[in-house]
């Protein structure tokens, strides 16, 4: 015989409830109200775990493919060919991942790179899921 799980059969109290005589002597669960935290507290929250990881940040001029013939002939003042032009946009890699494109700038006699684009979430999912 099948029961219609939206009516209650037998004796029940207002709240729709067997005496403990006809449950077996089980209570039910009685759950604490849960309260919305904020949504910015959550983010800054759920951020904060993850602030002091290391990440692995590469800054990418080019690529090129060589044999190690050519590879072993290098000297000083070798000469590799890369597969952009000068002046095209360096890629900023954070852990393997696509981030952003910048141009080279030179602060204080040292190298470093001025963002121009940065790559979008959904863009970075989208290069990942290929």
């Amino acid at each position: 015989m099948m029961t219609d799980p939206g009516k209650t059969t037998g004796n029940t109290n207002e709240q729709g409830m067997r005496p403990l005589s006809e449950t077996g002597g089980l209570l039910p669960a009685m759950f604490e109200e849960l309260s919305e935290t904020p949504p910015a507290q959550a983010a800054d929250r759920d951020l904060n775990l993850v602030l002091d990881l290391p990440v692995q940040v590469m800054v990418e001029l080019g690529r090129c493919r060589i044999s190690i013939a050519e590879l072993l002939s290098f000297r000083r003042g070798s000469v590799v060919e890369l597969n952009v032009k000068a002046g095209d946009p360096l890629d900023l890699v954070v852990n393997g991942c696509l981030i952003a494109q910048g141009e080279v700038v030179i602060v204080s006699n040292q190298y470093g790179i001025r963002l121009t684009d940065i790559v979008s979430p959904s863009e970075r999912l989208r290069r990942t899921s290929r």
